[in-house]
């Protein structure tokens, strides 16, 4: 297990968000997500949306044909991923997708020995004291993208920053959750309301989020 302060998760969130902004990323681009339920997801996430970005959640059980509709479809400029998980390397499936799709100029990773062609990415907890986005967000803007399955088949499905408060605030009030209260999330993180009553449920209550792999029960029963 890992654990961050509110400091040091700040600071790692503007480290993040720096590196996207130094990437060449402008304000409004879309930044596909295709992570597991830990904490570079919700940092990598916020530094997102700390540097104007948009981000689009993928879910982590969709291959290499599946993104590259996704990516495709919302024109996303960049995609994070994760080396391996278990058997699966995911950074061939993201790298590969990104090379189908026109629009994406970069693909980020976290974890080790990851292949050529991926900027590595690392949690920063010292050294960005002060560090500001370069402009103010606007709350009517996408914040996210989520997808869901239609009739006529795949949608990708905005939401702005007051929808996605909203989402985590109508959890929030109806549990009547204290404030500091202690969260675990088992929801795998790509969808608005997986997002809405983890992420933003922790963020309103100003407690503790810890982070659990949905089809890990040995580990959720310890």
């Amino acid at each position: 297990p890992r654990s961050l302060t509110f400091a040091e998760a700040d600071e790692a969130v503007s480290a993040l968000a720096a590196r996207f902004v130094g990437a060449g990323l402008p304000p409004g681009s879309i930044v596909a997500v295709q992570m597991p339920n830990t904490i570079e997801f919700v940092l990598t996430t916020l530094a997102a949306i700390r540097a104007g970005l948009v981000v689009a959640l993928l879910p982590q059980l969709w291959r290499q044909s599946d993104l590259t509709d996704a990516l495709n479809r919302i024109g996303a400029r960049a995609i994070v991923g994760v080396g391996r998980i278990d058997i699966v390397d995911h950074a061939d499936l993201a790298r590969n997708a990104a090379a189908e799709a026109f629009s994406i100029r970069h693909v980020f990773g976290f974890g080790d020995d990851l292949p050529e062609g991926m900027e590595p990415l690392a949690i920063v907890t010292a050294g960005m004291n002060g560090w500001l986005p370069p402009a103010p967000l606007d709350p009517r803007r996408p914040a996210i993208v989520t997808f869901d399955m239609t009739p006529e088949g795949l949608r990708a499905v905005p939401r702005n920053h007051v929808q996605l408060i909203a989402g985590g605030l109508a959890v929030f009030l109806e549990s009547g959750l204290p404030q500091g209260a202690r969260l675990l999330s088992a929801m795998a993180p790509a969808s608005f309301a997986a997002l809405a009553a983890s992420v933003v449920t922790w963020l309103l209550c100003g407690g503790t989020l810890t982070l659990h792999h949905p089809a890990d029960l040995p580990v959720l029963e310890s």
